[in-house]
């Protein structure tokens, strides 16, 4: 929890792991701790879990703090951890959140809740509900409207980070650009942003992000974390190389949502032996033929940038 006091430090390519599960459905720790050890050897700037390419839905309260646990082990304080510990049931999420509280998490990634499409006064009230709750414990909302279907308006997130100390920032999956502008224009640079959104990672460094949560890192995290060091060396060069690495990641953006993230991720990982089992929970489904044999065209195209490690990319 040494990144907890100062949360600002949770900064650069945080991996969104995925959550490994036995080929009979079970949550594969040792699978879990492997990808850890990956994303810390390939320079990974910090790790969440928990998120929506970790298929929280799909498990119970019990798995996600047990999976929680295995990460906070793996890790040791090296990087900040960043557990998702959202729920859409308000005690869910307040049980969730103390158990990271209690096994040492750098911070709490709290999503939206989804399905009920609640107001902005009702999100609000959640969001403060959380902070209250747990106020030695830095709060970031999730905002992911495709999956969610609603949106945290950028005066809300003013509201959160005005009256409550604890609440410090948003890991923002939207497609839309401008919403990541008028949240920071209406909080501040002091906030701190992350990109969900793939294409969306490098140019919002341009305008004060903190870094992005992306699921292409599970595939390639040493060029995911390369990519963000260079933006922030900042000489002309470094950019130049940074936006190379923007475009040459296409390919593996794309294979990510060929069919529903995480299965097309989760395939590449079996596939290279970095986890037991593609497998993935109801109501998803492992990769159809028709997807497979897109993912194997642009794992061809952009499956390089997978087997480099670190600065090296």
């Amino acid at each position: 929890m040494k990144f907890r006091s100062d949360p600002s430090a949770i900064r650069g390519s945080i991996a969104p792991v995925v959550t490994p599960f036995t080929a009979d459905g079970a949550v594969d720790h040792d699978s879990l701790r492997g990808l850890i050890r990956f994303q810390l050897e390939a320079g990974s700037h910090g790790i969440s879990l928990g998120g929506s390419t970790g298929e929280p839905s799909a498990q119970s309260v019990t798995e996600r703090i047990a999976g929680m646990r295995t990460a906070v082990e793996e890790i040791g304080d090296r990087v900040p951890f960043l557990p998702g510990t959202g729920s859409h049931k308000l005690d869910e999420t307040l049980e969730i959140t103390a158990a990271a509280r209690e096994l040492g998490a750098d911070a709490a990634l709290v999503i939206t809740p989804y399905y009920a499409r609640p107001t902005q006064e009702a999100l609000y009230r959640w969001y403060a509900t959380v902070a209250r709750e747990f106020p030695d414990l830095p709060i970031v909302a999730y905002n992911v409207p495709s999956r969610t279907a609603v949106d945290i308006a950028p005066e809300t997130v003013k509201r959160l980070f005005t009256d409550f100390e604890n609440f410090v920032g948003v890991k923002e999956t939207t497609k839309d650009f401008e919403h990541f502008s008028r949240v920071l224009h209406a909080c501040g640079r002091s906030l701190l942003v992350w990109s969900g959104i793939e294409l969306l990672c490098l140019p919002l460094l341009a305008l004060g992000g903190a870094g992005f949560v992306s699921a292409v890192a599970n595939l390639a995290p040493g060029a995911v974390a390369r990519m963000y060091e260079l933006w922030e060396a900042g000489d002309p060069d470094s950019m130049d190389q940074a936006r190379e690495l923007h475009y040459r990641l296409h390919p593996l953006v794309d294979l990510l949502f060929v069919e529903t993230n995480p299965a097309p991720a989760k395939w590449v990982l079996a596939r290279q032996g970095r986890i037991a089992s593609a497998f993935v929970r109801p109501p998803l489904v492992s990769p159809t033929e028709t997807g497979l044999a897109k993912i194997r065209a642009l794992l061809a195209e952009g499956g390089d940038l997978t087997e480099q490690i670190g600065a090296d990319t």
